[in-house]
């Protein structure tokens, strides 16, 4: 019972921080010091995703479930949890690349923004001291 839990925790854990990575730039906008959090998240899942790679809690989730008598899986958290939400067929390499692109763009789009929202601010601020 215990390893099921702890399975089902490496899960939630896997989910919420590919969340991050991929929602983070939002709560970025809003916080701005979360960045520090954020970007080595978000470089790390684009990482993975390029790379093909298979992310350490993915095996860590798969050894709890066999000692919990489970059966572990193949593959990647992708390609058994997010794949079947998101895609009706199986993820191709082509769509993990378009993910970890859609993850870079989109997150550097937000920076862009949380930028120039700053150097405004500061421009104005510079200009009330004038």
């Amino acid at each position: 019972m215990l390893h099921g839990l702890l399975a089902d925790g490496v899960l939630g854990l896997h989910f919420g921080f590919l969340l991050f990575a991929v929602c983070g730039g939002l709560l970025v906008l809003r916080w701005p010091r979360l960045a520090w959090l954020h970007v080595p998240a978000l470089l790390w899942g684009a990482t993975v995703s390029l790379m093909g790679w298979v992310c350490p809690l993915t095996p860590l989730e798969n050894h709890f479930r066999r000692l919990a008598g489970e059966a572990g899986y193949t593959g990647t958290f992708l390609e058994r949890y997010v794949a079947p939400l998101v895609y009706p067929g199986a993820l191709t390499r082509e769509l993990q690349l378009a993910a970890g692109i859609f993850l870079l763009v989109s997150n550097l789009a937000l920076y862009g923004l949380l930028l120039r929202r700053r150097l405004r601010t500061a421009r104005r601020e510079d200009k009330d001291v004038k």
